[in-house]
């Protein structure tokens, strides 16, 4: 074997090991602040018999903060738990036999997220992830009414997939900053003296930009 051939087999040995030393000196364990922006799809049934078109029914945006706590299984391997306090929404039909639009209440939600990822350049400084996972969103507080025809009801739970994407970028060691877009699924049946009358479907993008801590 050439002496060359041996220095690049001992350096790619040393790299490796390098790398894995940085990974096993950051630990296991990363906790992130994020500041959310929930961009609802706002997709719905129709609702003929109060003239409300398809579509109508429309969930705010709104700015909300988020806490994730991720585990790495392996340098490219992690689940992530995502987490919100319960947040409040408020409905508005934008168009009806009313007029419109018209606000008709609100509810609150907490939809926690867990995903699976694979990090594609762990020991670098900028380390980007996909994601796949679920989404367990619990409806509570609803008060929703129609002047003139009575109170509204919705689903209590709303369980589907989730995906992600985004990266971490080290500042400094064990600090990171982070840019995250999530996918979830979040429907939710609209019922009328018990009767389902349409489903909304607000599926929202969530848009973060947040600071990470790996130890």
């Amino acid at each position: 074997m050439k002496p060359g051939s041996v220095v690049l087999i001992v350096a790619s040995v040393l790299a490796a090991l390098a790398a894995q030393s940085a990974v096993a000196d950051e630990g296991p364990f990363e906790v992130r602040i994020r500041a959310i922006y929930l961009d609802p799809a706002n997709k719905s049934d129709a609702i003929p018999a109060l003239a409300v078109p398809e579509d109508a029914i429309h969930i705010n945006s709104k700015t909300l903060p988020e806490i994730d706590f991720e585990y790495f299984f392996t340098p490219v391997w992690s689940s992530e738990l995502i987490l919100t306090y319960p947040q409040s929404q408020t409905v508005t039909v934008e168009k009806s036999a009313l007029g419109g639009p018209v606000d008709i209440g609100t509810f609150k939600h907490l939809p926690p997220i867990l995903t699976g990822k694979y990090n594609f350049n762990p020991t670098g400084d900028f380390r980007p992830y996909l994601g796949v996972g679920v989404n367990f969103t619990l409806l509570s507080d609803v008060r929703l009414a129609v002047p003139g025809v009575g109170a509204l009801e919705l689903s209590r739970t709303s369980v589907g997939p989730a995906a992600q994407g985004g990266f971490d970028y080290r500042l400094a060691e064990h600090w990171f900053a982070n840019v995250d877009v999530k996918w979830a699924m979040l429907r939710a049946d609209v019922k009328l003296d018990s009767a389902k009358v349409s489903r909304v479907d607000v599926d929202p993008l969530l848009f973060g930009v947040g600071v990470g801590y790996r130890f």
